[in-house]
């Protein structure tokens, strides 16, 4: 009996120690020596699942990713296979000897400990040494590129900006999230549509790869030098091949999260030249058509009749002015309705911009409308052109006439001549038939005391009237205020009509800003950059934090093509244009 007591402890006792021997948690490191500019992948391993898992501080490294939780569980011949995975990717902060303390976790009521590992960090290398991580590995199966169809264009030539992201075969992408945009300081931007991410097949650097087309952008630049394209940057989630396989031979994939960069680019913008430059030249960049037409060439005076100065083509449509339309005196005209029709896709804009002044002849008669001439930069033949219109004449075929001198001021071409007759100056009377004025029927009469009383009584009401004229000149703050409101509402005028149409609404509300400092600090659009808007501001006396506020407005403009916004964020971006441009001019001097 003794001797089957020992046999049935001993039995317990391995039976207990092979219950404990089938549960393992342990920690691995991808490699246990790094340079200092490499990364440590660090995994948590058991083989069986378990609750209230504490990793070590990691006290001397920075976590970059992490923690990644994979799991796998597969039968085998009835025999089942579970195996649970936290991964974590380090940096290290220094060179040194370093010690990864234990990661603990609980297992069926019990806790278990990784032991600790020491891992040796040494100066940078430019190769690793020992087989890489699956960080080095996606980073060199992915890659973001910025794709520039012209490095060294003219000032206000378009280029285009590709953004592609390349995919290695073996190698899956998920989760990508822009981290950081591109800003396009000094440059007019525009983003094209990318209807859907379409893979295609390509080759990096001569090697197969796919690729998906991320983001395509159009720019002109606004001022000539070397220019600065920010780089994209993109969080993605990278799976790439761990080396194993399951049951069914298929590939295990490990997920490893990356930061993609496409990297700054440089734009060198050749100025236009100044030989041969049209005195009348406004910034036209491209290649242009021009006319001027006009709806009728006959009408009756107080008619109306449209008179259209048009260009059309390929180039900077929307970032010059058209030339103005001159007439002669006698025709009443209105301020021009302006009118735009552009499309803009990988070759730059295109369509036609127009201004159309409505036209009123107040006499009879022939009047000219002058020819107008209109200049621009022929991208081809790298030279200035000049296209000129004819001359059209006005015919008035009935209404009033005017006199000689004032057909000759006019540009009138038919001239009529007064006849005088004998009853010319009839209607001058050569008698009176004044009557007398009884002086006593006067004196103390309701009119007598009328007369008297009421300058009497305009004497305080107009000191009163004088006072509060000179209490609101006097109020210098209050007048500024007010003109800077008015200000603002002039040049935001199109911005508010086009609320609710995101691409209509940032362009008008940019051109409303452009605009505004074009009328306060004399500067023309090829000369906006940020140092001397912020050095003509502070110059003019106004605080950098309502510069800062301009700035942040317009680099709102270029980034809202891009994001999809609401009404509510629009009207948002319209009161604080609005409230920025009052306070500018409250401040400026």
């Amino acid at each position: 009996m003794r001797s089957v007591f020992h046999i049935s402890c001993i039995v317990v006792f391995l039976v207990t120690n092979l219950a404990f021997a089938q549960v393992k948690f342990e920690a691995k490191v991808s490699k246990e020596k790094l340079g200092i500019n490499e990364r440590l992948r660090i995994d948590f391993e058991m083989n069986e699942d378990g609750d209230n898992f504490v990793p070590p501080s990691f006290s001397d490294f920075n976590v970059v990713g992490g923690p990644n939780t994979s799991v796998s569980n597969s039968w085998l011949n009835g025999k089942r296979s579970y195996k649970k995975t936290y991964s974590y990717f380090l940096a290290p902060k220094s060179r040194g000897k370093f010690t990864i303390k234990q990661a603990v976790i609980e297992i069926a009521g019990e806790t278990y400990k990784t032991f600790p590992i020491t891992v040796t960090v040494t100066a940078a290398v430019d190769k690793p040494n020992g087989p890489p991580d699956a960080s080095e590995i996606a980073s060199k199966n992915i890659h973001l590129v910025a794709e520039v169809s012209n490095t060294n264009p003219y000032l206000n030539e378009a280029i285009t900006v590709v953004y592609k992201l390349y995919v290695s075969p073996d190698t899956g992408v998920s989760n990508w999230r822009e981290k950081d945009n591109p800003r396009f300081n000094d440059f007019w931007s525009q983003n094209i549509e990318v209807k859907g991410l379409n893979i295609q097949k390509g080759t990096y650097q001569g090697e197969d790869y796919r690729f998906v087309v991320l983001r395509k952008t159009v720019l002109y630049p606004q001022k000539s030098g070397k220019l600065n394209i920010e780089p994209l940057v993109l969080d993605i989630n990278v799976e790439i091949p761990s080396g194993r396989y399951d049951i069914f031979g298929r590939a295990i994939m490990t997920n490893v999260p990356k930061t993609v960069t496409a990297g700054n680019r440089t734009i060198n913008v050749k100025p236009l030249p100044e030989e041969g430059k049209p005195s009348d030249f406004k910034g036209a960049v491209g290649e242009f058509n021009f006319k001027v037409t006009t709806t009728k060439t006959a009408l009756d005076a107080t008619e109306s009749f449209q008179a259209k100065v048009e260009v059309s083509g390929k180039g900077n449509l929307n970032l010059f002015e058209l030339p103005e339309l001159t007439t002669p005196s006698s025709l009443e005209v209105y301020e021009p309705e302006h009118a735009e029709s552009i499309r803009t896709n990988l070759n730059g804009m295109q369509g036609r911009i127009s201004d159309t002044y409505t036209i009123v002849p107040q006499f009879k008669g022939k009047y000219p409308i002058p020819s107008v001439s209109f200049s621009y930069f022929d991208i081809n033949s790298k030279s200035y052109k000049r296209i000129t219109s004819d001359e059209i004449i006005i015919d008035v075929l009935n209404g009033p006439t005017v006199s000689t001198n004032e057909s000759n001021d006019s540009g009138l071409i038919n001239k009529q001549h007064v006849r005088p007759n004998e009853n010319t100056f009839v209607f001058i009377k050569t008698s009176s038939d004044w009557s007398e004025i009884n002086e006593a029927s006067f004196f103390k009469s309701t009119l007598f005391w009328v007369l008297l009383l009421v300058p009497l009584l305009l004497i305080p009401t107009a000191i009163l009237i004088r006072r509060t004229t000179d209490k609101r000149h006097a109020d210098v703050q209050g007048m500024r205020i007010k003109k800077a409101d008015r200000l603002a509402k002039k040049y935001l005028g199109d911005a508010k009509k086009a609320l609710g149409k995101k691409e209509a609404f940032y362009l008008a509300l940019e051109k409303a800003l452009h605009n505004y400092l074009k009328a306060k600090l004399n500067i023309e659009t090829s000369d906006f950059s940020k140092e001397k808007i912020k050095m003509l501001l502070n110059k003019k006396g106004v605080d950098e934090t309502v510069y800062a506020q301009f700035i942040s407005i317009l680099e709102n403009c270029e980034l809202a093509r891009y994001t999809p916004l609401t009404q509510v964020t629009m009207q948002n971006d319209y009161d604080k244009a609005a409230k920025t441009i009052s306070l500018i001019d409250k401040q400026i001097r």
